[in-house]
C-alpha cells in the first residue's frame, strides 16, 4: 500500500472536519427553531438562530469560503508533483488553524478567531508558493 502525500491526507480529515462543522450547524439550528422546523419544508420566514446557532452558521459560512481554495491547492501540489515542503506546511497550517478557528467562533473569542482565520490564510499562500 502507497502512502498518501500528506496533502492528500488532510484532503481527506479537511473532508471531516467539514461534516463537523455541517452538523455542529444544524444541530445548534435545529435546538433553536425546533425538530419540525428542521424535517420540513423551510418555507416563508424562518425565526431568527439563536446566539451559537447564528455562529455556528457564519463559522460554517467561512469554513467554505477558503476550503475551495484548499481543495484545489492540495490537488494541484499532489498533480504536480510539487508537495511537500512549504506546501505540506501550509496544508497543516490551514487545518490546524481551522480546527482552533470554529471553537474560538462559537465561544464569541473576539480578536484570536481573527487571528487562527489569518493564519488558515498564510497556510494558503504558502501553498501557492510552493505550486508556483
Amino acid at each position: 500500500m502507497t502512502t498518501l502525500p500528506t496533502e492528500m491526507t488532510l484532503l481527506g480529515w479537511s473532508v471531516l472536519l467539514l461534516i463537523v462543522q455541517v452538523f455542529i450547524q444544524a444541530q445548534t439550528s435545529t435546538a433553536d427553531r425546533g425538530l419540525d422546523w428542521n424535517a420540513g419544508p423551510r418555507d416563508g420566514e424562518q425565526k431568527p438562530a439563536g446566539l451559537v446557532a447564528g455562529r455556528a452558521a457564519r463559522a460554517l459560512s467561512n469554513f467554505q469560503e477558503t476550503y475551495p481554495a484548499f481543495v484545489a491547492l492540495a490537488l494541484a501540489l499532489t498533480v504536480s508533483g510539487r508537495g511537500g515542503g512549504i506546501g505540506e506546511i501550509g496544508a497543516w497550517t490551514w487545518f490546524a488553524a481551522r480546527i482552533v478557528y470554529l471553537p474560538l467562533y462559537l465561544l464569541g473569542v473576539p480578536w484570536l478567531r481573527s487571528v487562527a482565520w489569518f493564519v488558515s490564510v498564510i497556510g494558503l499562500v504558502l501553498m501557492l508558493i510552493r505550486l508556483l
